[in-house]
């Protein structure tokens, strides 16, 4: 018993390091089994480019500086995090892991939400989708060469 509790003190803030401990008792079960549930997902990253029109650059800039509340909800929702976009030259770089089991049928909830197609219809007309993408894609899928944690 006692080599048990000498190993569980001695792994216990490795555990809290990789998993969000919590001193309120009232809150460590929830946070605890979030914690579990969320580093036992996969993880898949997405990059991703679409060209800016230069005209519309500040606009688009303006609608990113204070996205609608319920747009990054959907984003959430849709197993989506670390969500970044990027700008260099007229290019839109965007970056960000998902962590779902079912991305085409996340995708597909979020292209149905009627706040989500408001949004597309602010910012769509910012951009110039590349002659390269796939069939069907907006933003033009990019293949991951590198990558290191």
């Amino acid at each position: 018993m006692r080599s048990f509790l000498k190993i569980f003190l001695v792994t216990l803030p490795i555990l809290c390091g990789t998993m969000s401990c919590s001193t309120s008792n009232s809150n460590r079960g929830q946070e605890d089994e979030k914690a579990l549930a969320t580093s036992a997902m996969p993880v898949k990253r997405y990059g991703s480019v679409i060209k800016v029109k230069p005209e519309k650059l500040d606009q688009y800039k303006q609608l990113h500086a204070d996205p609608w509340p319920g747009i990054l909800d959907q984003i959430s929702k849709s197993n989506i995090r670390n969500y970044s976009i990027y700008l260099k030259d007229d290019y839109l770089f965007s970056y960000f892991e998902y962590t779902g089991n079912d991305f085409a049928a996340d995708m597909a909830k979020m292209a149905a939400d009627s706040l989500t197609q408001a949004w597309w219809k602010m910012t769509d007309p910012c951009q110039v989708p590349l002659e390269t993408r796939a069939e069907g894609e907006w933003w033009a899928s990019m293949e991951e060469v590198f990558h290191h944690d």
